[in-house]
C-alpha cells in the first residue's frame, strides 16, 4: 500500500505528544499508535526533539518517513506570520514551528488547533460520518477548562485569514462573565467555560467546588447549583444561536468536559429557540462526540488531505 493512502498525525499536548498512522479503514485500520512526553517545561527546542522521537517511532514501525504530517497543537498558527500564537505551552509562541518541522524532519507539515483537530475527526471517523453522512457542515465546540471551535466544511478546515476561523469562545455574551485576557469583557469563554462556571456557583455561595460536584448537588435539587446548570443551559443557547445563525451547520458537535452534560442537549436547545433566526425552529443536530480524547490525534492525521 502506497505511502499516500497512510495518515500520519501527532497531537502535541502539554505533557504527551501522541502519534497515529491510518490506513484508508479509519478506526479500524490503526497501524501505529503510541505517545511520549513532551517535556514542554524543557522548553521549545526540546517539544521539537521529542517529535522527532516519535517520529523516528512510527517510521521504524511503518519502515519508511511519508511526505506530510500533521500536527494537532494547543495553539495557532499565525498564516501571515508563520508563527506560533494562543499556545498554552508558552514557549511555543511566537516560535516558527511549521518551519522548523519542515526543516528538522524533511515533510510537509499541516498545523491546526485541538478545536478544530476535534471537529475535522468527528466529520471524518466519529459521530458526523456515522450518524449525519450527508453532512456537509460540521461546528465543532470544546467547552472544558476554555472554550473553542472549529469549522469544517467538505471535510476541510476552514483556518481563515488569521488563522481563528470558528474562534466561538472570545465573542461577547454576556456582561457578568468579566474580563477576559483577550482583551474583551463577558466572552463565552468567561461564561461557559468549566471554571466559569465553578466562579459563578462560589460568588453565590462562597464555596468552591467542582463542576462535577455542582452537577450531582443540582441533581439532588440543590438551589444554587439548579441556578448554576440553568445559567449554563440559558447561555449556551444564546451563544450558539450566533453560530447557527451566521453558518447554518448541517451539525453541531460537542466536546470537552462541560459537554458531557445532559442539560445543554434538551434546556440549551429550548434556550437555543428563543435565539435562532428561524421562528423558534431548532433543527440542527446538537450531538456528543464518539472519539473522545482520541479526536485530536485522529484530527491532526486528515489535515494531510
Amino acid at each position: 500500500m502506497s505511502e499516500i493512502k497512510h495518515l500520519w498525525g501527532i497531537d502535541l499536548g502539554g505533557t504527551k505528544a501522541e502519534g497515529v498512522v491510518l490506513g484508508p479503514g479509519g478506526l479500524s485500520d490503526i497501524l501505529f499508535r503510541d505517545r511520549v512526553p513532551t517535556g514542554a517545561e524543557n522548553g521549545y527546542e526540546h517539544i521539537l526533539s521529542q517529535i522527532n522521537k516519535l517520529i523516528v517511532m512510527m517510521e521504524g514501525k511503518m519502515g519508511y518517513r511519508p511526505g506530510r504530517l500533521g500536527i494537532c497543537t494547543p495553539g495557532t498558527l499565525d498564516p501571515k506570520l508563520g508563527t506560533m500564537k494562543g499556545c498554552n505551552s508558552e514557549c511555543m509562541n511566537g516560535q516558527s514551528m511549521k518551519k522548523d518541522l519542515e526543516k528538522m524532519l524533511g515533510m510537509e507539515i499541516f498545523i491546526a488547533n485541538d478545536a478544530n483537530c476535534f471537529a475535522l475527526a468527528e466529520a471524518r471517523m466519529g459521530v458526523v460520518k456515522e450518524k449525519f453522512p450527508s453532512a456537509s457542515v460540521v461546528f465543532g465546540v470544546i467547552m472544558g477548562t476554555g472554550v473553542g471551535g472549529g469549522l469544517v466544511v467538505d471535510g476541510k478546515v476552514i483556518n481563515g485569514l488569521h488563522g481563528i476561523g470558528g474562534e466561538w469562545g472570545h465573542n461577547f455574551l454576556d456582561e457578568s462573565g468579566g474580563p477576559c485576557y483577550c482583551g474583551k469583557s463577558g466572552c463565552v469563554e468567561k461564561v461557559l467555560s468549566g471554571p466559569s462556571l465553578e466562579r459563578y456557583y462560589q460568588s453565590v455561595t462562597g464555596n468552591k467546588k467542582s463542576l462535577k460536584e455542582i452537577y450531582a448537588l443540582y441533581k439532588s435539587g440543590d438551589e444554587v447549583s439548579t441556578k448554576t446548570i440553568q445559567r449554563m443551559s440559558y447561555f449556551f443557547g444564546k451563544a450558539i444561536s450566533v453560530i447557527i445563525n451566521i453558518i447554518d451547520p448541517d451539525v453541531i458537535v460537542i466536546g470537552g468536559g462541560v459537554g458531557n452534560i445532559d442539560e445543554i442537549y434538551s434546556d440549551g436547545v429550548e434556550s437555543l429557540k428563543n435565539f435562532i433566526f428561524n421562528n423558534k425552529v431548532v433543527e440542527t443536530p446538537i450531538v456528543k462526540p464518539m472519539l473522545g480524547d482520541s479526536a485530536g490525534v485522529f484530527g491532526a492525521a486528515y489535515l494531510t488531505i
